[in-house]
C-alpha cells in the first residue's frame, strides 16, 4: 500500500510542477507526457541434451506505464522527464500453501501474489536535439535497455537477460549521421554493501555504411566485477567485437540478405584468484535472409570458451555463473572437462508480421549445436506493444 501511495504521490507532484511551468514559461511547449510500454514473452527451452543451461519455459508478461513532462525549448531541442512503474509477472508464479509446499518453503511467499508485482519504479531525463545531419539523444536515470539500438552478439547479452533485466541504471548517449550511428553508455548495476557487490558496466556501439553494400562497425563492454564487505577480490571482464557487414538485400530483391564477420576479443582477469589475464576469443559469421517477414538466420562461432571463469568461485565460496557473464552460455564453446577451440552454431526461423509500428510480434524456432552435436532447442511467441510508437505515427 505504501508504495501506491509513493507512486501517486509523485504523479501528483509531476502535475503540479507541469501547471506551474506551464504557467510561468509561456514562451516554452509543455506539455504532459505519458507512454505504455507492454511486452510478453513465451520461450519454450528444451536444453536436457547439454550442460550449458537448464531447461525451463519462461512465460510472463510486463507492463510499464509513465507520465511526465515534455518541454520543446526549440525547433531542434527538446526534453522530457518522466516517472514510471515496472510491473513484471511470471506466469503461475503464484504463492501456494504451507501444507503442499511445507513450512518455510519460498513458495508459500505473499511475494509472489498478483497484488505485489511491482518491480521498481523508473525515472527519465531525455534530451533530444535534431541538427540537419545530426541526431543526438541524452538519457539519464532508470530508463528501459531498449533505448539501446547498437548491434550486439549474444555472447554479449542472452535473450533471457534483456527480458528480465529490461531497465539500465545510469547514463546513454547515442549520436544518429544519415550513414552511422554510435552509442556509449553506463548501466551501475550494484551498490557497494554488505553482500551487495559494486558492479557497473561502461559499454559502446558504432556502426557506419562506408561503401553501398558494406558497413563496418565494433560493440564492446567492460564489466567491472568487484568486492562487497563479506567477500573481497575484484573481476575485470572485457568484450569487444568489431565486424563488417554485407547487405546484398536490396540488389536481389529480398527484405534482407546481411552477411557479417566478427571477431569477438576476451580479456578477463580474477585478480585475486589468478591475478593475470586470460584472453578468451574467436571468429562469428552471421548470415540472415528475409522474405515476406520470414527471416531464416545462422550464427557460427568458432573459438575458445568466451566465459572462461563461469564456474568459477569467488572467495566466499559463490559461482560466478551469470553474475559475471551475461551472454548466452552456449558461448563456453565445451561441456565439462573439454578444452581448446569449438564450434557453437544457432539456427533460427522466426515470423515476424507487420501490424503497426507500436505492435511487434515474433514467433520463432532456435536450434543449438555445439560442435556438430545438437544442444537444444527454443520455441519462442513474442510480442510488444509500444504507445510511443502509435503516437508518433499519428504526428
Amino acid at each position: 500500500m505504501k508504495t501506491y501511495i509513493h507512486i501517486l504521490t509523485a504523479a501528483f507532484l509531476i502535475l503540479a510542477s507541469f501547471s506551474e511551468m506551464r504557467a510561468k514559461t509561456p514562451e516554452n511547449d509543455i506539455r504532459f507526457a505519458y507512454d505504455v510500454d507492454f511486452n510478453m514473452n513465451f520461450d519454450n527451452r528444451e536444453y536436457y541434451r547439454s550442460n550449458y543451461s537448464s531447461s525451463m519455459t519462461i512465460f510472463g508478461a510486463r507492463l510499464t506505464p509513465s507520465i511526465g513532462l515534455s518541454v520543446n525549448q526549440k525547433k531542434d531541442l527538446s526534453h522530457k522527464v518522466m516517472v514510471g512503474i515496472d510491473i513484471m509477472k511470471d506466469f503461475g508464479a503464484s504463492p501456494i500453501s504451507p501444507e503442499i509446499a511445507g513450512a518455510g518453503s519460498p513458495e508459500t511467499s505473499s511475494s509472489l501474489s498478483n497484488t505485489k508485482l511491482l518491480r521498481e519504479m523508473t525515472i527519465c531525463y531525455r534530451l533530444h536535439k535534431q541538427g540537419d545531419r545530426n541526431d543526438m539523444m541524452l538519457y539519464a536515470g532508470i530508463f528501459p535497455r531498449s533505448a539501446m539500438e547498437g548491434s550486439y552478439s549474444e555472447a554479449f547479452f542472452s535473450d533471457s537477460l534483456k527480458f528480465y533485466d529490461t531497465n539500465l541504471e545510469g547514463i546513454l548517449m547515442k549520436l544518429r549521421r544519415p550513414k552511422a550511428y554510435f552509442e556509449l553508455g553506463c548501466d551501475w548495476m550494484g551498490q557497494y554493501g554488505e553482500s551487495r557487490r559494486e558492479k557497473f558496466m561502461i559499454f559502446s556501439s558504432g556502426e557506419g555504411k562506408v561503401a553501398p553494400i558494406l558497413s563496418l562497425g565494433y560493440s564492446a563492454y567492460m564489466y567491472h566485477f568487484a568486492s562487497c564487505n563479506d567477500v573481497h577480490g575484484v573481476v575485470d571482464n572485457i568484450l569487444a567485437n568489431p565486424y563488417a557487414r554485407f547487405d546484398f538485400g536490396h540488389l536481389i530483391g529480398v527484405q534482407t540478405f546481411s552477411i557479417r564477420f566478427g571477431w569477438l576479443q576476451g580479456m578477463q582477469n580474477d585478480r585475486k584468484n589468478v591475478g593475470t589475464y586470460v584472453y578468451p576469443c574467436g571468429g562469428e559469421f552471421d548470415i540472415e535472409v528475409r522474405k515476406w517477414n520470414l527471416a531464416l538466420k545462422n550464427s557460427m562461432f568458432y573459438g575458445t570458451d568466451m566465459m572462461t571463469y563461469y564456474n568459477n568461485t569467488d572467495t566466499g565460496g559463490y559461482k560466478y555463473g551469470s553474475r559475471l557473464y551475461f551472454g548466452d552460455p552456449f558461448y563456453r564453446v565445451h561441456d565439462e572437462g573439454e578444452t581448446g577451440p569449438g564450434i557453437y552454431d544457432r539456427i533460427e526461423v522466426c515470423y515476424e508480421p507487420v501490424i503497426g509500428r507500436f505492435l511487434n510480434i515474433r514467433i520463432a524456432a532456435r536450434f543449438h549445436f555445439n560442435d556438430f552435436t545438437y544442444s537444444g532447442c527454443q520455441q519462442v511467441v513474442a510480442l510488444r506493444f509500444n504507445l510511443q510508437e502509435l503516437v508518433k505515427r499519428r504526428r
